[in-house]
């Protein structure tokens, strides 16, 4: 099915609650798919939304009106289709979109109810804060299954392309963040629970958004500089995620070069942010993701998901 584009503001929703008069939601929706996918589409209209924003509004919560998934990833076969210099182009994009939420005038906090795996994931993490809720029930009453988070690019042979790298190191335990995204090997909402990931965690999907604007109208506005508030750039436990990078980088990435290099990649993409700051950590993921996917091994696990997901 062809999705038309469109540059329309999603829909903003205001004074959610009485006790969080000021609060803004954003939902974002994407008509003809079952859930809603990271692409130039969305994309577009995220930055067409952010335009719109109040510049007095008490905070911000970004949510998705999809049933099953905050953001299920990226759009991989748009991104294979695109050249190198068109790739850099459409990164570069996506990173100064995302960036809008790190100059809001306002706190924000990303509502998540569902997957949120690589770039749905990078988006929820240049929020200020994430809530999350338990799976829903299903129909007859049972637990629902546990929803996946993580960054799964290097399980494809490259690497985040929007800050994964640089960002889930400082929202949760740094050892584990390092060697999941080095990995590619999300965790399930439970698992990112207790790995320190969310700020809050509402009780059920019916009272995600009132927590979310709970959360968000009790902060701050964080200072800005154009980088997210919790990139490891910024944060006051850089010693403890240099020791880390440095477990993982001869556990994964030794010497001999018997580590992959995706594993690789990440390793650089984290010292660079740590060393250089923000950008530095941006520009090594992209140029890794835009060399790593014309390797044979990311077009072989790249084709074998392609293959995978066409027999569902």
């Amino acid at each position: 099915m062809k999705v038309c584009m469109t540059t329309d503001p999603f829909p903003i929703q205001r004074d959610l609650t009485p006790d969080a008069p000021g609060v803004v939601v954003v939902q974002m929706v994407q008509e003809g798919r079952p859930v809603v996918v990271l692409n130039e589409d969305l994309i577009r209209r995220l930055e067409a939304t952010f335009k719109t924003i109040p510049s007095d509004a008490r905070g911000l919560i970004l949510a998705s009106a999809s049933p099953r998934a905050f953001v299920a990833g990226a759009d991989l076969k748009a991104i294979q289709d695109l050249s190198d210099d068109d790739l850099r182009r459409y990164l570069e994009y996506g990173s100064r979109v995302f960036g809008m939420l790190t100059e809001m005038p306002m706190p924000t906090v990303a509502a998540i109810h569902g997957a949120a795996l690589g770039g749905g994931l990078e988006l929820a993490m240049h929020c200020d804060g994430i809530v999350a809720c338990p799976p829903s029930p299903t129909e007859e009453g049972q637990p629902g299954r546990p929803y996946m988070l993580g960054l799964p690019e290097a399980g494809l042979g490259i690497c985040p392309g929007w800050g994964g790298t640089n960002l889930l190191p400082g929202w949760m335990n740094s050892g584990d963040a390092i060697r999941r995204t080095a990995t590619g090997r999300p965790m399930t909402v439970e698992d990112a629970s207790k790995a320190g990931l969310f700020d809050a965690v509402a009780p059920d999907l019916r009272s995600l958004l009132t927590t979310a604007a709970g959360w968000v109208s009790s902060q701050a506005t964080p200072a800005r500089d154009g980088a997210p508030s919790r990139c490891i750039s910024r944060s006051p436990a850089q010693a403890k995620i240099l020791a880390a990078l440095d477990a993982v980088r001869e556990e994964l990435v030794p010497a001999s070069g018997a580590g992959t290099p995706a594993a690789g990649a990440v390793v650089e993409a984290i010292d660079a942010g740590l060393s250089q700051g923000w950008q530095a950590g941006l520009s090594s993921e992209r140029e890794s993701l835009i060399r790593l996917r014309h390797t044979p091994e990311a077009k072989a696990a790249i084709e074998a998901f392609f293959a995978k997901s066409a027999q569902k």
